[in-house]
């Protein structure tokens, strides 16, 4: 990977980041169903837009009406569900907490791969993804009882909901992209994501005018929903897919490691959110399991060299 790609990655990972602090602004006055509707239907109008610029427009239309279904399902499971779920959960939990539950979606992808698809996992995979669980867990625990002297007390049993939630949205990326494995394979990737989109805006739409707000929304919240659909979804997809086509998708998903990286720091500058030495070693527990589970490092160092030593041995 050279700078210039490295240099992308790092700025995708801060769109995505950021996408947490963004929805923490604006949920409380636009609620869950408006602001995300408001996001994927920005995002689609964008990523539509791009189709029409590179001349891809009238075959993408056609391939959206053959896949119509795997593409609403898709949408649904990639974008209108797991949005607003993180949505509700960052009505009690911070945007780097989020951020943080949110890395385990490779652990969620590699368990629904196994369980669908059949596809291989290794000893030191299950091990990685009972690490990262556990890192939730220890992550949950710190939320529920390690409260910020000058924060509003929060019961435990809405904060764990909350995270509920937000693993919900993470198990819900898994399912789509076996999902999108099985049904979307060989189909243009800016197709899927621009089809994808188009299809979370219809089904939010009925929602969000049901539930949109009676009260006046302040400029802030109007900025974070112009920043979730055109900064953190249209421009953010777009980088991703380059990345994808440049260096491949096995590169391309370490963007996951540096997002809660950018989540705990934007929401940390910006909205004066407490870090605690608890949530610090959380999160790199949660990603330590996430690099063993999705085999983006094969084997610990010091465990696999006492594991040769003995097997030599043993053959003495």
């Amino acid at each position: 990977m050279n700078p210039v790609n490295l240099a992308q990655l790092f700025i995708l990972a801060a769109l995505w980041g950021g996408s947490f602090l963004f929805i923490r602004v604006g949920v409380t006055d636009l609620g869950v169903a408006p602001l995300m509707a408001l996001r994927v239907g920005i995002g689609a109008i964008f990523l539509l837009l791009m189709l029409a610029v590179r001349g891809k427009a009238r075959q993408a239309f056609s391939t959206m009406r053959e896949r119509a279904w795997p593409l609403i399902v898709v949408g649904v499971l990639n974008s209108a569900a797991p949005f607003c779920l993180f949505a509700y959960a960052e009505l009690t939990l911070s945007a780097g907490v989020t951020s943080v539950i949110n890395a385990t979606t490779p652990l969620w992808g590699a368990l629904v791969a196994y369980l669908w698809l059949s596809d291989r996992l290794t000893g030191m995979r299950v091990a990685g993804l009972a690490i990262g669980f556990a890192g939730v867990l220890a992550l949950v625990w710190n939320q529920m009882f390690m409260h910020d002297a000058n924060a509003v007390p929060v019961a435990p049993m809405t904060t764990a909901l909350a995270a509920l939630a937000a693993l919900a949205a993470s198990a819900s990326y898994g399912v789509a992209a076996s999902y999108t494995k099985k049904h979307l394979m060989g189909v243009d990737s800016l197709t899927v994501a621009a089809g994808t989109m188009s299809a979370a805006t219809l089904v939010l739409l009925p929602f969000a005018l049901f539930f949109w707000p009676t009260g006046a929304v302040s400029a802030h919240a109007w900025g974070a929903v112009l920043g979730l659909g055109v900064a953190c979804t249209g421009v953010a997809y777009m980088m991703f897919f380059h990345l994808i086509a440049v260096v491949g998708p096995a590169r391309a998903i370490t963007v996951t490691f540096l997002i809660p990286i950018f989540g705990i720091l934007w929401g940390a500058l910006f909205l004066a959110e407490r870090v605690s030495m608890g949530m610090a070693v959380a999160c790199a527990i949660v990603l330590v399991g996430t690099a063993l589970a999705t085999g983006v490092v094969k084997r610990i160092p010091l465990f696999s060299a006492r594991r040769t030593q003995s097997a030599k041995e043993s053959k003495a």
